[in-house]
């Protein structure tokens, strides 16, 4: 069975649709109703830490430029560019973690939370990224040419 090298450019567009998907669950279900309480709340505790509070229309607009910029870089990701590897395992951790606080701040408050839907996706496309991008360095750090032999050795048998 042949094994194929998993694309760094799609997964990074996968993970980026899976973003847009998800800030789209989160305008529908007002998030912001949640998020700029707690934040309020937290400030209250803690008033030296810096958290924003967000109008819908900020919120949204800098979200949208966000994955805008995320997508436009997807051609640097197909061109395998070696310093978007580790923007990559960045991006990938930090979404996987937005995706299981949504799903355990629901199990947590025993209700749904804003963005809860979309979670699996963002999980799905945080772990499809990690897993392409260490495939990405492996092939990147030198190994590429015993990679690039043992997968045709594979496909010829």
């Amino acid at each position: 069975m042949k094994r194929t090298r998993l694309s760094f450019g799609w997964a990074w567009i996968a993970l980026s649709l899976a973003l847009a998907v998800h800030v789209t669950d989160e305008a529908l279900t007002d998030f912001l109703s949640v998020y700029n309480p707690t934040v309020l709340a937290i400030r209250g505790r803690l008033p030296w830490l810096p958290l924003p509070t967000f109008t819908f229309k900020v919120w949204l607009s800098g979200l949208i430029s966000g994955i805008g910029a995320l997508l436009a870089l997807s051609s640097l990701a197909f061109r395998h560019t070696r310093w978007l590897t580790v923007p990559a395992y960045l991006l990938a951790i930090l979404m996987m973690a937005n995706g299981l606080q949504h799903m355990l701040g629901s199990v947590y408050l025993h209700r749904l939370m804003p963005g809860v839907y979309s979670s699996p996706l963002l999980l799905a496309g945080s772990t499809y990224l990690l897993l392409s991008v260490r495939n990405e360095r492996r092939f990147l750090s030198g190994d590429a040419e015993r990679i690039v032999r043992r997968e045709e050795r594979e496909h010829a048998s």
